[in-house]
Protein backbone atom coordinates (compact mmCIF):
# COMPACT_ATOMS: atom_id res chain seq x y z
CA UNK A 1 0.00 0.00 0.00
CA UNK A 2 1.67 2.89 -0.91
CA UNK A 3 2.11 6.36 1.35
CA UNK A 4 -0.10 8.92 0.48
CA UNK A 5 0.99 12.62 0.49
CA UNK A 6 -1.70 14.17 2.11
CA UNK A 7 -4.30 13.55 4.50
CA UNK A 8 -6.93 15.93 6.19
CA UNK A 9 -8.08 15.51 9.73
CA UNK A 10 -11.14 17.18 10.77
CA UNK A 11 -11.56 18.55 14.49
CA UNK A 12 -15.56 16.90 15.05
CA UNK A 13 -15.51 15.72 18.44
CA UNK A 14 -16.78 19.00 20.32
CA UNK A 15 -20.28 19.57 22.57
CA UNK A 16 -20.24 23.44 21.62
CA UNK A 17 -21.88 23.42 25.06
CA UNK A 18 -22.39 27.69 24.41
CA UNK A 19 -25.06 26.37 21.73
CA UNK A 20 -27.47 25.07 24.63
CA UNK A 21 -28.29 22.04 22.36
CA UNK A 22 -28.54 18.46 22.53
CA UNK A 23 -27.46 17.99 19.09
CA UNK A 24 -23.72 17.81 18.21
CA UNK A 25 -22.13 21.31 17.44
CA UNK A 26 -20.56 20.16 13.97
CA UNK A 27 -24.46 19.00 12.90
CA UNK A 28 -26.08 22.12 13.20
CA UNK A 29 -26.80 23.72 9.97
CA UNK A 30 -26.00 26.59 8.00
CA UNK A 31 -26.92 26.79 3.79
CA UNK A 32 -29.23 23.92 4.12
CA UNK A 33 -26.47 21.52 5.61
CA UNK A 34 -24.60 20.28 8.06
CA UNK A 35 -21.88 22.50 9.53
CA UNK A 36 -19.19 19.47 8.93
CA UNK A 37 -20.89 18.42 5.32
CA UNK A 38 -19.69 21.61 4.03
CA UNK A 39 -16.21 21.13 5.37
CA UNK A 40 -15.98 17.69 4.13
CA UNK A 41 -17.19 18.69 0.53
CA UNK A 42 -14.45 21.55 0.59
CA UNK A 43 -11.27 19.13 1.60
CA UNK A 44 -12.48 16.70 -1.11
CA UNK A 45 -11.59 18.78 -3.31
CA UNK A 46 -7.95 18.46 -2.50
CA UNK A 47 -7.74 14.59 -1.06
CA UNK A 48 -9.82 12.00 -2.08
CA UNK A 49 -12.88 11.14 0.63
CA UNK A 50 -10.97 7.78 1.49
CA UNK A 51 -8.08 10.12 2.92
CA UNK A 52 -10.19 12.34 4.99
CA UNK A 53 -10.13 11.37 8.81
CA UNK A 54 -13.18 12.97 10.57
CA UNK A 55 -12.00 12.53 14.49
CA UNK A 56 -15.88 12.08 16.33
CA UNK A 57 -16.79 12.16 19.86
CA UNK A 58 -19.27 13.87 21.05
CA UNK A 59 -22.66 12.07 19.96
CA UNK A 60 -20.12 10.07 17.99
CA UNK A 61 -22.27 7.58 16.53
CA UNK A 62 -24.71 10.30 15.68
CA UNK A 63 -22.18 12.53 13.72
CA UNK A 64 -21.03 9.13 11.71
CA UNK A 65 -24.65 8.32 10.72
CA UNK A 66 -24.89 11.80 9.13
CA UNK A 67 -22.02 11.67 6.96
CA UNK A 68 -21.44 8.32 6.39
CA UNK A 69 -22.51 8.53 3.10
CA UNK A 70 -19.69 11.06 2.20
CA UNK A 71 -17.15 8.01 2.01
CA UNK A 72 -14.76 9.55 4.97
CA UNK A 73 -12.69 7.62 7.45
CA UNK A 74 -13.30 7.80 11.27
CA UNK A 75 -11.46 8.04 14.35
CA UNK A 76 -13.12 7.95 18.11
CA UNK A 77 -11.66 10.85 20.75
CA UNK A 78 -13.75 9.16 23.52
CA UNK A 79 -12.59 11.93 25.98
CA UNK A 80 -12.31 15.89 24.49
CA UNK A 81 -8.99 17.11 25.79
CA UNK A 82 -8.12 19.10 23.63
CA UNK A 83 -6.67 19.47 20.07
CA UNK A 84 -3.72 18.40 20.47
CA UNK A 85 -5.11 15.07 22.20
CA UNK A 86 -7.47 14.80 19.08
CA UNK A 87 -4.36 14.14 16.53
CA UNK A 88 -2.97 12.05 19.61
CA UNK A 89 -6.39 9.87 18.74
CA UNK A 90 -4.91 9.34 15.39
CA UNK A 91 -1.80 9.18 15.52
CA UNK A 92 -2.93 5.68 17.56
CA UNK A 93 -5.50 4.69 15.27
CA UNK A 94 -2.73 4.79 12.59
CA UNK A 95 -0.14 2.73 14.47
CA UNK A 96 -3.28 0.63 15.33
CA UNK A 97 -4.45 -0.21 12.10
CA UNK A 98 -1.36 -0.16 10.05
CA UNK A 99 -2.72 2.19 7.79
CA UNK A 100 0.21 3.79 5.55
CA UNK A 101 0.70 7.43 7.39
CA UNK A 102 0.81 10.19 5.06
CA UNK A 103 3.69 12.41 4.14
CA UNK A 104 1.36 15.93 5.14
CA UNK A 105 -1.28 15.95 7.17
CA UNK A 106 -3.92 18.99 7.23
CA UNK A 107 -6.10 19.66 10.09
CA UNK A 108 -9.13 21.39 9.77
CA UNK A 109 -12.51 22.44 12.00
CA UNK A 110 -15.19 20.73 12.01
CA UNK A 111 -17.32 23.83 12.49
CA UNK A 112 -16.00 26.42 10.30
CA UNK A 113 -18.05 25.88 7.40
CA UNK A 114 -17.20 28.78 4.90
CA UNK A 115 -13.80 27.38 4.52
CA UNK A 116 -13.19 27.75 0.66
CA UNK A 117 -11.09 24.81 -1.19
CA UNK A 118 -8.96 27.34 -2.47
CA UNK A 119 -7.92 28.28 0.67
CA UNK A 120 -7.12 24.67 1.98
CA UNK A 121 -5.36 24.01 -1.15
CA UNK A 122 -3.39 27.58 -0.56
CA UNK A 123 -2.36 26.23 2.53
CA UNK A 124 -0.65 22.96 1.48
CA UNK A 125 0.70 24.69 -1.72
CA UNK A 126 2.54 27.20 0.59
CA UNK A 127 3.84 24.10 3.24
CA UNK A 128 4.99 22.29 -0.15
CA UNK A 129 6.66 25.54 -1.48
CA UNK A 130 8.11 26.58 1.95
CA UNK A 131 9.44 23.14 2.99
CA UNK A 132 7.94 23.60 6.15
CA UNK A 133 7.41 21.21 9.18
CA UNK A 134 4.11 23.57 10.33
CA UNK A 135 1.96 25.82 8.15
CA UNK A 136 -0.84 27.87 9.90
CA UNK A 137 -3.62 29.48 8.30
CA UNK A 138 -4.02 33.38 9.51
CA UNK A 139 -7.30 35.57 9.33
CA UNK A 140 -7.12 39.46 9.93
CA UNK A 141 -10.12 40.54 11.40
CA UNK A 142 -10.99 43.90 12.11
CA UNK A 143 -10.90 43.53 16.13
CA UNK A 144 -8.27 40.50 16.71
CA UNK A 145 -8.99 41.64 20.20
CA UNK A 146 -10.20 38.11 22.03
CA UNK A 147 -8.26 35.95 19.71
CA UNK A 148 -4.97 34.29 20.20
CA UNK A 149 -2.12 36.01 17.63
CA UNK A 150 0.49 34.50 15.59
CA UNK A 151 3.59 36.44 15.28
CA UNK A 152 6.16 36.86 12.46
CA UNK A 153 9.55 37.35 12.22
CA UNK A 154 8.90 40.67 10.20
CA UNK A 155 5.84 41.45 7.83
CA UNK A 156 6.96 40.12 4.79
CA UNK A 157 8.29 37.12 5.73
CA UNK A 158 6.13 34.19 6.33
CA UNK A 159 8.26 32.51 8.98
CA UNK A 160 6.33 32.50 12.53
CA UNK A 161 8.08 33.01 15.89
CA UNK A 162 4.97 32.15 18.05
CA UNK A 163 1.57 31.86 18.46
CA UNK A 164 0.58 33.84 22.00
CA UNK A 165 -3.03 34.14 23.37
CA UNK A 166 -4.48 37.06 23.80
CA UNK A 167 -3.72 37.38 27.70
CA UNK A 168 -0.40 36.82 26.73
CA UNK A 169 0.60 39.32 24.81
CA UNK A 170 2.93 42.10 25.72
CA UNK A 171 2.23 45.81 25.30
CA UNK A 172 3.97 46.00 22.04
CA UNK A 173 2.73 43.10 21.27
CA UNK A 174 -1.68 44.13 21.24
CA UNK A 175 -1.35 45.65 17.65
CA UNK A 176 -0.76 42.33 15.95
CA UNK A 177 -3.39 41.79 13.33
CA UNK A 178 -3.20 37.94 12.56
CA UNK A 179 -5.25 35.77 14.42
CA UNK A 180 -5.10 31.78 14.20
CA UNK A 181 -7.59 30.02 12.62
CA UNK A 182 -7.16 26.57 14.29
CA UNK A 183 -6.44 25.31 10.56
CA UNK A 184 -2.87 23.92 10.19
CA UNK A 185 -0.53 21.82 8.12
CA UNK A 186 2.20 19.72 9.20
CA UNK A 187 5.22 17.18 8.06
CA UNK A 188 3.36 14.50 9.86
CA UNK A 189 6.26 12.71 11.08
CA UNK A 190 7.34 16.26 12.62
CA UNK A 191 3.97 16.35 14.29
CA UNK A 192 3.87 12.50 15.50
CA UNK A 193 7.01 12.53 17.01
CA UNK A 194 6.26 15.89 19.06
CA UNK A 195 2.29 14.89 19.93
CA UNK A 196 3.62 12.68 23.24
CA UNK A 197 5.49 15.91 24.61
CA UNK A 198 2.63 17.40 25.15
CA UNK A 199 1.26 18.75 28.63
CA UNK A 200 -1.99 20.04 30.02
CA UNK A 201 0.24 22.68 32.08
CA UNK A 202 -2.48 25.47 30.99
CA UNK A 203 -6.13 26.82 32.67
CA UNK A 204 -7.99 24.28 31.03
CA UNK A 205 -6.19 21.24 31.54
CA UNK A 206 -5.81 20.21 27.99
CA UNK A 207 -3.36 18.80 25.35
CA UNK A 208 -3.24 21.86 23.15
CA UNK A 209 -2.34 21.55 19.28
CA UNK A 210 -0.46 25.37 19.25
CA UNK A 211 2.41 24.00 21.82
CA UNK A 212 3.69 21.71 18.67
CA UNK A 213 3.94 25.29 17.10
CA UNK A 214 6.94 26.67 19.79
CA UNK A 215 8.51 23.08 20.17
CA UNK A 216 8.87 23.64 16.45
CA UNK A 217 10.08 26.97 16.67
CA UNK A 218 12.63 25.80 19.39
CA UNK A 219 14.16 23.44 17.59
CA UNK A 220 14.94 25.94 14.60
CA UNK A 221 12.42 23.90 12.73
CA UNK A 222 10.53 25.99 9.56
CA UNK A 223 6.98 27.06 10.77
CA UNK A 224 5.06 29.71 8.48
CA UNK A 225 1.98 31.12 7.98
CA UNK A 226 -0.26 32.05 5.14
CA UNK A 227 -3.36 34.54 5.03
CA UNK A 228 -6.62 33.92 4.31
CA UNK A 229 -8.48 36.31 1.91
CA UNK A 230 -11.51 36.47 3.87
CA UNK A 231 -12.04 36.62 7.94
CA UNK A 232 -15.59 34.75 7.48
CA UNK A 233 -14.03 31.71 5.70
CA UNK A 234 -12.30 30.85 8.78
CA UNK A 235 -14.65 31.58 11.69
CA UNK A 236 -16.28 29.03 13.69
CA UNK A 237 -19.76 29.21 15.83
CA UNK A 238 -19.98 29.11 19.74
CA UNK A 239 -23.44 30.63 19.67
CA UNK A 240 -27.04 30.24 17.57
CA UNK A 241 -26.44 33.93 16.81
CA UNK A 242 -22.75 33.43 15.54
CA UNK A 243 -24.21 30.44 13.23
CA UNK A 244 -27.10 32.74 11.68
CA UNK A 245 -23.99 35.32 10.84
CA UNK A 246 -22.28 32.53 9.20
CA UNK A 247 -25.80 31.10 7.07
CA UNK A 248 -25.95 35.20 6.34
CA UNK A 249 -22.92 34.99 4.53
CA UNK A 250 -22.97 31.60 2.79
CA UNK A 251 -26.29 32.28 1.43
CA UNK A 252 -25.12 35.93 0.68
CA UNK A 253 -22.54 34.38 -1.59
CA UNK A 254 -24.86 31.84 -3.04
CA UNK A 255 -26.71 34.44 -4.08
CA UNK A 256 -23.93 36.29 -5.39
CA UNK A 257 -22.84 33.29 -7.79
CA UNK A 258 -26.27 32.89 -8.79
CA UNK A 259 -26.39 36.34 -9.99
CA UNK A 260 -22.63 36.50 -11.66
CA UNK A 261 -23.63 33.23 -13.51
CA UNK A 262 -27.28 35.56 -15.20
CA UNK A 263 -29.88 34.42 -12.80
CA UNK A 264 -31.87 37.80 -11.58
CA UNK A 265 -32.51 37.49 -7.80
CA UNK A 266 -34.64 40.86 -6.59
CA UNK A 267 -33.81 41.69 -2.80
CA UNK A 268 -31.08 38.58 -2.29
CA UNK A 269 -31.35 39.04 1.29
CA UNK A 270 -34.87 38.48 1.60
CA UNK A 271 -34.42 35.08 -0.31
CA UNK A 272 -33.58 31.38 1.12
CA UNK A 273 -31.25 29.85 -1.11
CA UNK A 274 -29.36 26.80 0.30
CA UNK A 275 -25.39 26.57 -0.91
CA UNK A 276 -25.97 23.93 -3.48
CA UNK A 277 -29.08 25.04 -5.21
CA UNK A 278 -28.06 25.97 -9.30
CA UNK A 279 -30.35 28.24 -11.33
CA UNK A 280 -29.60 28.67 -15.32
CA UNK A 281 -29.37 32.38 -16.52
CA UNK A 282 -32.13 34.35 -17.60
CA UNK A 283 -34.09 33.08 -14.62
CA UNK A 284 -35.63 35.46 -12.54
CA UNK A 285 -36.26 35.20 -8.27
CA UNK A 286 -38.46 37.39 -6.63
CA UNK A 287 -38.28 38.29 -2.88
CA UNK A 288 -39.16 36.09 -0.33
CA UNK A 289 -38.50 33.18 -2.04
CA UNK A 290 -36.86 29.68 -0.24
CA UNK A 291 -34.78 27.57 -2.74
CA UNK A 292 -33.89 24.81 -0.39
CA UNK A 293 -31.86 21.29 -0.32
CA UNK A 294 -31.29 19.62 -4.07
CA UNK A 295 -32.92 22.03 -5.98
CA UNK A 296 -31.93 22.77 -9.94
CA UNK A 297 -34.05 25.57 -11.92
CA UNK A 298 -33.30 26.10 -15.51
CA UNK A 299 -33.12 29.03 -17.80
CA UNK A 300 -35.55 32.28 -18.52
CA UNK A 301 -38.26 30.63 -15.52
CA UNK A 302 -39.18 32.87 -12.93
CA UNK A 303 -40.24 31.92 -9.44
CA UNK A 304 -42.34 34.55 -8.14
CA UNK A 305 -42.55 35.27 -4.47
CA UNK A 306 -43.49 33.29 -1.14
CA UNK A 307 -42.62 30.04 -3.38
CA UNK A 308 -40.98 27.44 -1.16
CA UNK A 309 -39.46 24.77 -3.35
CA UNK A 310 -37.18 21.84 -1.96
CA UNK A 311 -35.18 19.23 -3.81
CA UNK A 312 -37.37 19.90 -7.33
CA UNK A 313 -36.00 19.77 -10.61
CA UNK A 314 -37.32 22.61 -12.53
CA UNK A 315 -36.83 22.85 -16.09
CA UNK A 316 -36.63 25.75 -18.91
CA UNK A 317 -39.14 28.56 -19.18
CA UNK A 318 -40.93 27.75 -16.05
CA UNK A 319 -43.59 29.63 -14.62
CA UNK A 320 -44.10 29.74 -10.73
CA UNK A 321 -46.57 31.97 -9.67
CA UNK A 322 -47.18 33.15 -6.21
CA UNK A 323 -47.30 31.23 -2.79
CA UNK A 324 -46.73 27.84 -4.43
CA UNK A 325 -45.00 24.82 -2.02
CA UNK A 326 -43.24 22.30 -4.22
CA UNK A 327 -40.87 18.95 -2.50
CA UNK A 328 -38.95 16.33 -4.16
CA UNK A 329 -41.01 16.99 -7.68
CA UNK A 330 -39.87 17.11 -11.62
CA UNK A 331 -41.43 20.27 -13.72
CA UNK A 332 -40.60 19.83 -17.46
CA UNK A 333 -40.01 22.91 -19.63
CA UNK A 334 -42.87 25.70 -20.29
CA UNK A 335 -45.18 24.49 -16.94
CA UNK A 336 -47.18 27.08 -15.25
CA UNK A 337 -47.70 26.68 -11.92
CA UNK A 338 -49.28 28.37 -9.10
CA UNK A 339 -50.63 30.68 -7.53
CA UNK A 340 -50.92 28.36 -4.24
CA UNK A 341 -50.37 24.82 -5.81
CA UNK A 342 -48.57 22.53 -3.49
CA UNK A 343 -46.52 19.27 -4.97
CA UNK A 344 -45.73 16.87 -2.87
CA UNK A 345 -42.68 14.30 -3.12
CA UNK A 346 -42.89 12.22 -6.69
CA UNK A 347 -44.54 14.56 -8.95
CA UNK A 348 -43.90 14.90 -12.36
CA UNK A 349 -45.41 17.96 -14.23
CA UNK A 350 -45.31 17.60 -17.69
CA UNK A 351 -43.87 20.08 -20.60
CA UNK A 352 -46.66 23.14 -20.97
CA UNK A 353 -48.64 21.72 -17.99
CA UNK A 354 -50.37 23.75 -16.16
CA UNK A 355 -51.25 23.37 -12.57
CA UNK A 356 -53.21 25.96 -10.85
CA UNK A 357 -54.66 27.59 -8.34
CA UNK A 358 -54.91 25.38 -4.91
CA UNK A 359 -54.41 21.90 -6.39
CA UNK A 360 -52.32 19.46 -4.77
CA UNK A 361 -50.50 16.85 -6.60
CA UNK A 362 -48.88 13.69 -4.83
CA UNK A 363 -47.07 10.65 -6.19
CA UNK A 364 -48.45 12.00 -9.58
CA UNK A 365 -47.78 12.09 -13.52
CA UNK A 366 -49.62 14.56 -15.15
CA UNK A 367 -48.69 14.63 -19.16
CA UNK A 368 -48.22 17.03 -21.48
CA UNK A 369 -49.99 20.61 -21.94
CA UNK A 370 -52.46 19.04 -19.57
CA UNK A 371 -54.60 21.53 -17.32
CA UNK A 372 -55.93 20.78 -13.73
CA UNK A 373 -56.84 24.88 -12.97
CA UNK A 374 -58.73 24.50 -9.92
CA UNK A 375 -59.12 23.37 -6.57
CA UNK A 376 -57.92 19.76 -7.20
CA UNK A 377 -56.26 16.63 -5.68
CA UNK A 378 -53.92 14.19 -7.74
CA UNK A 379 -52.34 11.78 -6.15
CA UNK A 380 -51.69 8.38 -7.32
CA UNK A 381 -52.24 9.31 -10.48
CA UNK A 382 -51.01 8.85 -14.29
CA UNK A 383 -52.41 11.48 -16.18
CA UNK A 384 -51.93 11.65 -19.99
CA UNK A 385 -51.52 14.72 -22.40
CA UNK A 386 -54.01 17.20 -23.02
CA UNK A 387 -56.46 16.10 -20.16
CA UNK A 388 -58.55 18.62 -19.00
CA UNK A 389 -59.05 18.04 -15.15
CA UNK A 390 -61.95 20.25 -13.66
CA UNK A 391 -62.26 22.12 -11.02
CA UNK A 392 -62.86 20.48 -7.56
CA UNK A 393 -61.67 16.65 -8.90
CA UNK A 394 -60.28 14.31 -6.67
CA UNK A 395 -58.45 11.04 -7.31
CA UNK A 396 -59.86 8.89 -4.19
CA UNK A 397 -56.30 6.77 -3.76
CA UNK A 398 -56.70 5.51 -0.17
CA UNK A 399 -59.06 3.24 1.14
CA UNK A 400 -57.98 3.42 4.66
CA UNK A 401 -55.41 0.86 4.55
CA UNK A 402 -53.93 1.26 0.72
CA UNK A 403 -53.27 3.23 -1.83
CA UNK A 404 -54.80 2.81 -5.41
CA UNK A 405 -53.73 4.05 -8.67
CA UNK A 406 -55.86 6.60 -11.09
CA UNK A 407 -55.06 6.34 -14.71
CA UNK A 408 -56.32 8.79 -17.09
CA UNK A 409 -55.61 8.51 -20.78
CA UNK A 410 -54.76 11.53 -23.33
CA UNK A 411 -56.98 13.61 -24.17
CA UNK A 412 -59.68 12.88 -21.96
CA UNK A 413 -61.80 15.84 -20.32
CA UNK A 414 -62.92 15.19 -16.22
CA UNK A 415 -65.93 17.44 -15.60
CA UNK A 416 -65.80 19.82 -12.00
CA UNK A 417 -66.19 18.01 -8.40
CA UNK A 418 -65.82 14.64 -10.45
CA UNK A 419 -64.43 11.62 -7.95
CA UNK A 420 -62.82 9.35 -9.63
CA UNK A 421 -62.39 6.42 -6.87
CA UNK A 422 -59.38 4.39 -7.58
CA UNK A 423 -58.23 2.05 -8.96
CA UNK A 424 -59.84 2.96 -11.25
CA UNK A 425 -58.95 4.02 -15.41
CA UNK A 426 -60.41 6.75 -17.71
CA UNK A 427 -59.93 5.55 -21.66
CA UNK A 428 -58.26 8.29 -23.51
CA UNK A 429 -60.88 10.92 -25.26
CA UNK A 430 -63.48 9.87 -22.67
CA UNK A 431 -65.48 12.71 -20.88
CA UNK A 432 -66.35 12.80 -17.11
CA UNK A 433 -69.66 14.12 -16.75
CA UNK A 434 -69.57 17.09 -14.04
CA UNK A 435 -70.59 15.94 -10.26
CA UNK A 436 -69.91 12.50 -11.05
CA UNK A 437 -68.72 9.72 -8.75
CA UNK A 438 -66.75 7.19 -11.19
CA UNK A 439 -65.82 4.02 -9.83
CA UNK A 440 -65.65 1.74 -12.46
CA UNK A 441 -63.12 1.55 -15.63
CA UNK A 442 -64.16 4.09 -18.62
CA UNK A 443 -63.38 3.05 -21.92
CA UNK A 444 -61.49 5.31 -24.69
CA UNK A 445 -64.00 7.75 -26.20
CA UNK A 446 -66.66 7.00 -23.68
CA UNK A 447 -69.24 9.58 -21.61
CA UNK A 448 -69.27 8.79 -18.47
CA UNK A 449 -72.17 10.18 -15.94
CA UNK A 450 -71.86 8.83 -11.87
CA UNK A 451 -74.57 10.90 -10.14
CA UNK A 452 -78.04 10.61 -9.28
CA UNK A 453 -81.24 12.06 -11.38
CA UNK A 454 -82.44 15.54 -10.36
CA UNK A 455 -85.65 15.96 -9.14
CA UNK A 456 -87.23 19.56 -9.99
CA UNK A 457 -90.91 20.14 -7.84
CA UNK A 458 -92.17 23.57 -9.21
CA UNK A 459 -93.76 26.14 -6.56
CA UNK A 460 -92.23 24.45 -3.83
CA UNK A 461 -90.52 27.36 -2.06
CA UNK A 462 -93.84 29.25 -1.85
CA UNK A 463 -96.01 26.09 -0.87
CA UNK A 464 -93.40 25.78 2.49
CA UNK A 465 -92.86 29.56 3.23
CA UNK A 466 -96.87 29.39 3.16
CA UNK A 467 -96.93 26.42 5.68
CA UNK A 468 -94.43 27.94 7.36
CA UNK A 469 -96.43 31.64 7.50
CA UNK A 470 -99.20 29.67 8.95
CA UNK A 471 -97.23 27.87 11.97
CA UNK A 472 -96.38 31.23 12.99
CA UNK A 473 -100.26 32.31 13.22
CA UNK A 474 -101.45 29.37 15.28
Amino acid sequence: MSTPEFAIAIMAAGKGTRLKSKRPKVLHEIGGRALLLHVIAAAETVVPANHIFCIIGHEGDRVRTAVASTGVQFVLQPEQRGTGHALQMLKADFELSGRPIPQHLLVLSGDVPLIRPETIAAVRDTHLREHAAMTILTAVPADPTGYGRVLRASADKPEVTSIVEQKSLRPDQLSAPEINSGIYCFETAALFARLDALTTNNAHGEFYLTDVAAMLVAEGKRVVAVTADSVDEVLGANTIAEMMHLDAAMRLATARRLMASGVTIFRPETCVIDAHVTVGPDTTIEPYVQLLGDTHIGSESRIRSYSVIQNCAIGNNVTVLNGCIFDDSEIADNANLGPYARLRPESRIGEGAHIGNFVETKKATVGRGTKAGHLSYLGDATIGDGVNIGAGTITCNYDGVHKHLTTIGDGAFIGSDSTLVAPVTIGAGAYIAAGSSITEDVPEGALALGRSRQTTKPGWVAVRKAAAEAKKSC
